[in-house]
């Protein structure tokens, strides 16, 4: 755990935000920071160890070092193998965690939705830990939620689509207006079953946009993934 974290202090409680590098992580943090009732330490991923991409999303770890730069806050990485069997996660995810309550880290935020078994799971794993899991976004309606962060500025890529759910054509689109015209209406407006996952570029918890173009679309696992790459990284 960085130095960066314990040396953080304020009256207010410290806490992590599980970031997944999508809008709804960014959108938890622009919440977080409005709301000023915990200050947001860092950011805790998890990073496929071998190919140095976020879990599930596939966005390259550089682009994630790009956001957190953008945001001001550090990283914590919580490196998993591929796959990962869910003892070696969950033994990942406790070493990380018992270090940020050493670091005086009281609370993790997530974006979670609606799912009460993703949120039972979270809230059973931090049972006992001494670090409460905070929901900021919880409840809220998603049609209603994905067009107040577009309004406010929020932009997104879709790096990855479940061909069960969504056409695979929709990889690789931008998380805007004209997405969510076009999004069918038995998909959620933010991807909360998995119908697809995003990498947050711009919006108003990022000093700057992330300067990105679009990669590969590649079918792998039984998913549609869309690179990205950091343009300053092909100059």
């Amino acid at each position: 755990m960085s130095d960066l974290l314990a040396s953080r202090s304020s009256e207010r409680p410290k806490a992590l935000l599980a970031w997944s590098s999508g809008k709804d992580s960014a959108w938890t943090l622009h919440k977080l920071r409005t709301q000023d009732e915990v200050v947001v330490v860092g950011l805790l991923t998890t990073i496929n160890r071998e190919a140095a991409r976020v879990a599930m999303h596939a966005v390259r770890e550089q682009l994630l070092e790009a956001q957190a730069a953008a945001v001001g806050l550090p990283l914590v990485k919580v490196f998993i193998p591929s796959p990962c069997p869910n003892e070696q996660y969950e033994q990942a995810m406790g070493e990380a965690i018992a270090r940020a309550r050493a670091n005086g880290i009281t609370q993790i935020a997530f974006g979670d939705l609606f799912l009460e078994d993703v949120r039972r799971y979270r809230e059973n794993q931090l049972a006992g830990t001494g670090i409460q899991p905070i929901f900021p976004l919880w409840g809220l309606d998603t049609a209603n939620l994905a067009r107040t962060m577009v309004a406010a500025g929020l932009r997104a890529y879709l790096t990855c689509v479940d061909p069960k759910q969504l056409t695979p054509s929709f990889a690789g689109r931008t998380f805007d207006a004209q997405f969510l015209d076009e999004l069918p209406p038995d998909v959620d407006p933010c991807g909360e079953r998995g119908e697809f996952h995003t990498f947050a570029y711009a919006g108003p918890m990022f000093t700057a946009p992330i300067p990105i173009v679009p990669g590969v679309v590649v079918s792998r696992d039984g998913f549609v993934f869309a690179d990205l790459l950091l343009q300053e990284a092909i100059r």
